[in-house]
């Protein structure tokens, strides 16, 4: 899977899941689109918490609070 941006995995997604709600869907088809939705599902999920990290590194350099030691 080459690299795209978050937003184009997120909307290869929302592709995935509109192809899924089509009723007329092969099992196999089913199958391989749902699996490939898995696929980019982890790679939003990876950006998401790779950014947030940076964030919060980001936060820490400049002094601020965690915002999840606040609320533990």
């Amino acid at each position: 899977m080459e690299n795209k941006s978050f937003e184009e995995y997120l909307k290869s997604l929302e592709d995935i899941v509109k192809k899924l709600e089509d009723k007329s869907i092969s099992l196999e088809a089913a199958v391989s689109n749902y699996t490939t939705g898995l696929e980019l599902s982890k790679k939003c999920y990876d950006i998401l918490n790779t950014n947030e990290q940076l964030v919060v590194q980001k936060m820490t350099e400049s002094g601020l609070v965690d915002f999840d030691s606040e609320h533990q």
